[in-house]
């Protein structure tokens, strides 16, 4: 089980509220690109149990079948800007699923977009059972490895929470194929993490203090655990810095690092989804 402690809890929050983790759906360049995009997106509905997973699902333009991603959205639920990340990852190549683990939870059992509200979709969020989300990302993986244009393979990577649940799901999933924690908190056992079968990839803002004080801590428990962890970290990037270096208006660090995070993400996927 993903352990973290009420003070890891708070400082991982607090570090989420920050302005660079702003609402993304504030920020009209995400839904520009959505609506500029000439790829298919689709939403789906996946069930198993008693669930219903909303996901939106995004097609590459090409003619072979390709590796798959999730992509885990921040704790502002599955807005504009991570439907627009899914975009730019079928752009390189590969099908992208970005799933609302907020399907059921919102008003009248609503998902993210049914909230009135940011303050409704942290607080929902922060209140989902791990194995809840475990179960649902589960169900993702098995749906999108199963796609017709699906080679099978697939990768998971999160943003910010999202980001954090990516470490915790590379414990409970040994089929997944890479794991990409964009700023994210690692507070897992080292228990827990023996369990992962992949290798996971850290992308981390040099400003960004109280979450890169996981990393040496994750760095020496997968070490002893003979486990791939890689962390990279951009000099003069924050928090969030892969959203706020895709804002026009952002700063020329935040901009940098998501041009080489993106760089070395799709060289990554290339390298572990691809066919």
């Amino acid at each position: 089980m993903f352990r973290i402690s009420i003070v890891q809890a708070v400082a991982v929050a607090a570090v989420c509220f920050t302005v660079a983790c702003l609402p993304a759906d504030a920020q009209e360049f995400a839904k520009e690109r959505l609506a500029k995009s000439p790829r298919h997106g689709e939403w789906v509905q996946i069930k198993h149990g008693d669930r219903t997973v909303h996901a939106f699902v995004v097609y590459p333009e090409v003619k072979a079948k390709s590796g798959a991603m999730i992509v885990i959205h921040e704790i502002f639920g599955l807005s504009d800007w991570v439907r627009g990340v899914a975009d730019q990852v079928a752009e390189a190549g590969y099908i992208a699923i970005a799933p609302d683990l907020l399907s059921g939870a919102g008003p009248n059992g609503g998902r993210t977009s049914d909230f009135p509200g940011g303050e409704g979709v942290r607080e929902a969020i922060s209140k989902l059972p791990p194995a809840q989300i475990t179960a649902d990302l589960n169900a993702v993986a098995e749906y999108a490895a199963k796609l017709p244009a699906c080679n099978g393979k697939v990768a998971v990577g999160g943003f910010c929470w999202g980001g954090g649940q990516t470490f915790r799901y590379a414990t409970n999933n040994p089929k997944i194929k890479a794991g990409f924690v964009f700023y994210g908190a690692t507070p897992a056992t080292a228990e827990d993490l023996a369990k992962i079968a992949c290798p996971v990839y850290g992308f981390y803002g040099s400003n960004d203090a109280r979450i890169n004080a996981t990393i040496p801590d994750s760095e020496a428990k997968m070490k002893a655990a003979s486990k791939t962890y890689e962390p990279v970290i951009y000099d003069g990037a924050g928090h969030g810095f892969m959203r706020a270096g895709e804002d026009p208006a952002g700063n020329e660090p935040n901009k940098k690092a998501r041009e080489e995070g993106w760089k070395r993400l799709k060289d990554l996927l290339k390298k572990h989804v691809g066919s």
